[in-house]
């Protein structure tokens, strides 16, 4: 599932899954469009949110997101890795099924 967040969403409650992967991005940054594709593809396999740290500035300041792209993976609502910057598919699906 690829879903973006809202002012109507508990974020809280959408990162306790099994295996999340949260990506922190911003409209204007052009490595988080390039990153788009390849999130859509990975969530047939992982719930992925994408949270705009322009509309959620309270989220990107609790995790101390100093650059966009920031992939964090929560497993049962605990930070389990994150990354920063563009990746390509295979590296996030290989970096994802390492978590598992």
């Amino acid at each position: 599932m690829l879903k973006i967040l809202n002012k109507n969403d508990n974020y809280d409650e959408l990162i306790k899954n099994e295996l999340v992967l949260v990506d922190f991005f911003a409209e204007w940054c052009g490595p988080c469009k390039m990153l788009i594709p390849h999130l859509e593809k990975l969530s047939s396999e992982f719930d992925v949110i994408k949270v705009n740290v322009d509309e959620f500035p309270e989220l990107a300041r609790r995790y101390a997101i100093m650059s966009i792209p920031a992939l964090y993976v929560f497993k049962n609502g605990k930070i389990v890795d994150k990354k920063i910057g563009y990746l390509e598919f295979d590296q996030l699906d290989a970096w994802m099924k390492g978590l598992k």
